[in-house]
């Protein structure tokens, strides 16, 4: 269970965090004082922490130092009133993960909470190289492979890594760029500076420019203080850019300024703000061919590859599927608390036989279905046949599918004469009917119903309100 240290002098706030973060699985430290706050660090080593700068005897800034002294890696969130913004900003600019302006909202807060978690977790988290088998924990990754195509990737690793050259990782969806990207900065000079992993797909166009750069108060409407964008709060560590190949072309410029003047401008600012920042890229994207069709920058691509590292797909090291198996069923068997029940060798020629179209990912979702519905003995040949093959739809759904086909059609012939979002319009009502379902399945009660979606409860609570969802609790 995640440990998350809440640093605030209001008993009310503490409370209140103590109450939400609890419902989210959390386990939930309090300190009044940051130098309560500081010793709780040092005892309990909480994953990350939640701090106010306002606070009674240690300033909220020199307490912050000082966790940063003894955790330079542990991701801290500020929260701060109106007339404190800039001191916030500060702290951004000295390591602080991210910052939040009283009052906040939860969902909100609890978003900044999952990120902050999952970039602690990505900069702690070891990447061992060629790891065995036989490893006595999970708290590590593992790039795994013996072949001669990996053994290339390693040495790829451990000359570029010391460096501070910029890095283009390529290869296909689930041969692990992020585990590399990882790999390189962990090795790296700047280990003990903040790794920042920016998904450049995952994050709305509209948005990632302002989440990639910041922006100035008044810059846009809603602006209303300034932000400190994710390379800036980077500053001396390293900024993971993933899916670089499908970054809007308007961004590209800025990256290539980023590169080439070390140097940014937020949404709305006139001056440009020095940054020291180490970029590692990743794509799947054929990037010879973007440049063909004119939607890659061709001065971009070039500065992106002073090194490039190929990531080879799994069809083309078949030898190292047998280790990789052997390492999944040990990581699996380990995480669901049983002994490894082994593999027979028809299940290995299964394993060797197939193509692996989703690569390393595909092979270990693969190892893990088969040992959810194991019993305790080797996978079979045919375990592993069943596992590998995509689940075959019955007439009855077939009809379902063709009903919802067929509303789709009507409902869009519908509204696009008097809508000017139909899309949006038709996932709203299509969003609705699934949490409807599933708080009738869970008999009214959202935190069945957000863990049973998998959205947290203030989201669910959000969606709700937003789509106008009628809720009934059922007493048993």
């Amino acid at each position: 269970m995640q440990k998350i240290l809440v640093v605030d002098d209001d008993p009310q706030l503490r409370q209140s965090f103590d109450r939400i973060l609890q419902q989210e699985g959390y386990q939930v430290l309090t300190a009044s004082s940051a130098e309560a706050g500081i010793e709780s660090v040092r005892q309990h080593h909480p994953d990350m922490v939640i701090m106010d700068f306002r606070l009674p005897g240690m300033t909220g800034i020199e307490g912050f130092k000082e966790i940063k002294n003894i955790d330079a890696k542990l991701p801290v969130i500020i929260m701060t009133a109106f007339g404190t913004t800039d001191t916030a900003i500060e702290a951004t600019k000295l390591g602080a993960f991210d910052y939040v302006i009283k009052p906040f909202e939860i969902p909100d807060i609890l978003s900044m909470i999952q990120k902050a978690l999952a970039a602690g977790r990505f900069m702690r988290l070891k990447v061992h190289l060629d790891g065995t088998p036989d490893s006595s924990s999970n708290e590590h990754d593992a790039i795994i492979g013996r072949s001669k195509p990996m053994q290339n990737v390693y040495k790829g690793i451990g000359r570029v890594a010391p460096t501070d050259a910029t890095v283009l990782i390529r290869g296909e969806s689930g041969t692990g760029k992020e585990l590399v990207a990882r790999a390189i900065y962990q090795h790296s000079q700047r280990n003990e500076r903040p790794f920042l992993v920016i998904n450049c797909v995952a994050i709305p166009e509209t948005l990632l420019e302002s989440e990639l750069f910041g922006y100035e108060k008044g810059s846009f409407t809603g602006a209303t203080s300034r932000r400190i964008g994710k390379i800036e709060q980077a500053n001396g560590g390293t900024v993971f850019l993933d899916e670089i190949g499908d970054m809007p072309m308007s961004i590209q410029a800025k990256i290539l300024r980023l590169l080439q003047e070390r140097s940014i401008e937020r949404l709305g600012g006139r001056h440009p703000i020095p940054v020291d920042v180490r970029v590692i890229a990743a794509t799947n994207r054929d990037l010879e061919a973007s440049l063909a069709r004119g939607s890659f920058r061709e001065d971009l691509y070039y500065r992106l590859k002073v090194v490039t590292l190929q990531l080879p797909p799994l069809r083309e090291r078949d030898e190292d599927i047998k280790l990789l198996t052997e390492y999944f069923l040990h990581f699996f068997s380990q995480a669901m608390n049983m002994q490894s029940p082994g593999i027979t060798a028809d299940a290995i020629d299964a394993l060797m036989g197939y193509t692996w179209p989703g690569n390393v990912r595909e092979l270990s979702n693969t190892i893990q279905k088969g040992l959810i519905f194991n019993q305790g003995c080797p996978l079979t040949g045919e375990e592993i046949s069943k596992a590998l093959v995509a689940p075959t739809i019955e007439s009855s759904e077939v009809h379902q599918l063709m009903d919802i086909g067929s509303w789709a059609r009507q409902t869009l012939l519908a509204l696009k004469e008097t809508s000017p979002s139909p899309y949006a319009q038709m996932m709203n009502q299509m969003s609705a009917i699934i949490i409807g379902e599933a708080l009738k399945t869970c008999h009214g009660n959202h935190s069945k119903a957000a863990k049973y979606l998998g959205l947290s409860r203030p989201t669910l609570i959000a969606k709700i309100e937003k789509l106008h969802i009628k809720t009934q609790t059922v007493i048993d």
